[in-house]
């Protein structure tokens, strides 16, 4: 067996299959036989999966904040010498103990299912094809419904704006690329009150990346966008909630 078939085969059985058949299972028996709402529990199943490396990551920003002052010192004193510098700053990462792999792997894993919707929406999951990769216990839905919801506008039947998961919609990827500009504006700003410089770069990211990413998810099927929005919400959630937690302990550290 080649490389590639042996990839296939693995990417298939183990990634591909799984994934397909828990996202029938939750239209089946979670979202009432709605494929956008099966495609919001999966996400919060694979958040509430990766909740570990998410409060790691988030943590990691607390730890870097207490970190900065000494990177600045650190940058003042062997700006000669990045070689060391770039030691030095890896030595810090030690002693706080920061694991930068956490939001990495979290990201990674995420991308990791955005392609694997991207080839259940290519290829279709629906007919004899969805028979042959189905585990006995999943039951077979029949046409799946990919609507996710319609909205009455007007008084004249064909005045509904729908949202089919399997088409693309500018109102998502839109929905998606504002969230990303408020997000990224936010960070900013809080990067302006710790007095940190920003660049060129910073401003010029802060408007092309949501430009691009709407534009990439108004090509691609609305599932890409829902899974993506959905996956923001719940990561601001986290960071909120481990914000809450991990702001009482400095506050109730700097009392004592």
């Amino acid at each position: 067996m080649s490389e590639a078939s042996l990839f296939s085969e693995i990417w298939q059985l183990y990634l591909y299959q799984p994934l397909v058949n828990l996202l029938v299972y939750l239209y089946n028996n979670v979202a009432a036989a709605n494929l956008g709402w099966a495609i919001v529990a999966l996400t919060v199943c694979l958040r509430i999966v990766l909740l570990p490396l998410s409060i790691l990551s988030e943590r990691n920003k607390f730890l870097m904040d207490e970190m900065q002052k000494e990177v600045d010192t650190a940058e003042r004193h062997y700006r000669a010498d990045p070689i060391y510098l770039k030691e030095h700053v890896r030595g810090l990462m030690k002693k706080y103990h920061i694991r930068p792999w956490a939001k990495t792997s979290v990201l990674g894993i995420q991308l990791l299912v955005l392609v694997l919707l991207y080839q259940v929406f290519i290829t279709g999951i629906s007919g004899a094809q969805l028979t042959k990769i189905l585990y006995p216990s999943v039951e077979y839905p029949g046409k799946l419904n990919t609507m996710f919801f319609s909205v009455q506008y007007g008084a004249e039947p064909a005045d509904v704006l729908a949202f089919d998961i399997g088409e693309r919609s500018i109102i998502w990827a839109v929905l998606v690329a504002l969230v990303l500009f408020v997000d990224i504006a936010i960070k900013l700003s809080h990067a302006k009150k710790e007095k940190i410089k920003l660049t060129g770069s910073d401003l010029t990211y802060w408007i092309a990346f949501p430009l691009a990413s709407g534009l990439i998810l108004w090509y691609l099927p609305m599932v890409k966008a829902l899974f993506i929005f959905t996956s923001l919400m719940l990561s601001y959630l986290i960071a909120l909630m481990t914000h809450l937690f991990w702001g009482k302990k400095d506050a109730a550290g700097a009392h004592h």
